[in-house]
């Protein structure tokens, strides 16, 4: 950085620093003494004005230009940080009270001039101004909500992800991941309360037939269909899942295989009653599905249920297809 002149060659009215507002004149009047000799620096925009490498330990006050947290120099990312300070503020008083390098990087978005306050001049105002103590304070008090605030925001934002992560994009049920994720935990729960967990396996059929006759969209059109079928079917405990290519599975939790086959003939008998798309003129506008039931018996873990279910839905294909095979 460039080296201007020192703070007493100037005329800036220190009463604009926030670290010095609501101060008596007195007082005022000794820090001007005090940070006499401390420098005046220009930054030019994009250059580093506190390094997280360095070990430095100056308190930076902001005159005139705007600063922002960054990774990098990069001009875009400057001015798009959510994190800026502007005239009058200041940064690095951490690495000023705990001598410890520098928590962030931040950088100069426009050409700027900045005071630099060292350690022990510091601490002297610390120590001869009560005005000071108490503005460095508020501001610490602020820097911390701030952070809480902004690590809030990135937790609720990753948890947004993470759950759309878990959706299927094309028809809006869970995906495998959250099926691998979750169906542990489900069945932990249903051995610990002693409840019975039911598996329900779902393959539409012909599919292929049905994607090379009408096309893939209206392939995709038939999947969403079945899905909205199956999801307005279940119960807000229940959950649904798309296994892989037209294959969906289906977990109710507390529910005996007795009632479960209640549940998927009844989503049998939705299916084959669902049109896909409507046209008078193309014949077998409807889709239906096949459906292999199963029970988490004992000793058995996520894989061995669904093995089960699975096994069961091949007996429903071998048997004519349209059906419900336990």
């Amino acid at each position: 950085m460039e080296h201007l002149k020192q703070f007493k060659d100037t005329d800036f009215d220190i009463s604009n620093i926030q670290l010095f507002r609501n101060i008596q004149p007195d007082q005022l009047h000794f820090i001007a003494q005090a940070i006499g000799h401390c420098p005046i620096l220009r930054a030019h925009s994009g250059e580093i004005v506190l390094d997280s490498n360095s070990g430095s330990s100056n308190l930076f006050i902001l005159l005139r230009g705007t600063l922002a947290l960054t990774s990098n120099t990069a001009r875009r990312q400057l001015e798009s940080s959510t994190v800026q300070y502007f005239a009058g503020e200041c940064v690095g008083e951490i690495s000023v009270l705990d001598e410890e390098g520098h928590l962030s990087t931040i950088a100069a978005v426009t050409d700027s001039e900045l005071l630099v306050i060292d350690s022990e001049t510091m601490w002297k105002l610390i120590d001869e101004s009560n005005g000071v103590a108490r503005n460095l304070l508020q501001l610490l008090s602020f820097r911390i909500r701030a952070a809480n605030a902004q690590l809030r925001n990135r937790q609720k934002v990753g948890e947004f992800y993470r759950q759309l992560s878990m959706v299927d994009g094309l028809t809006g049920l869970n995906n495998r991941s959250w099926l691998n994720t979750q169906l542990p935990g489900l069945i932990d729960n249903a051995r610990a309360s002693e409840t019975d967990l039911s598996i329900i396996m779902v393959d539409l059929d012909h599919f292929k037939q049905f994607n090379d006759r009408f096309g893939h969209v209206l392939g995709d059109e038939a999947l969403q269909a079945a899905a909205k079928v199956i999801s307005a079917g279940l119960r807000p405990t229940d959950f649904a899942a798309r296994y892989g290519g037209e294959e969906m599975i289906i977990i109710l939790p507390n529910t005996n295989k007795e009632s479960a086959l209640v549940v998927a003939e009844r989503l049998c008998d939705r299916i084959r009653n669902t049109k896909v798309f409507q046209n008078d003129a193309i014949s077998l506008p409807h889709i239906t599905a096949s459906l292999g039931l199963a029970g988490l018996a004992e000793g058995q873990d996520g894989l061995g249920v669904i093995a089960s279910a699975d096994a069961a839905l091949y007996r429903a294909k071998e048997r004519g297809r349209n059906q419900v095979a336990m």
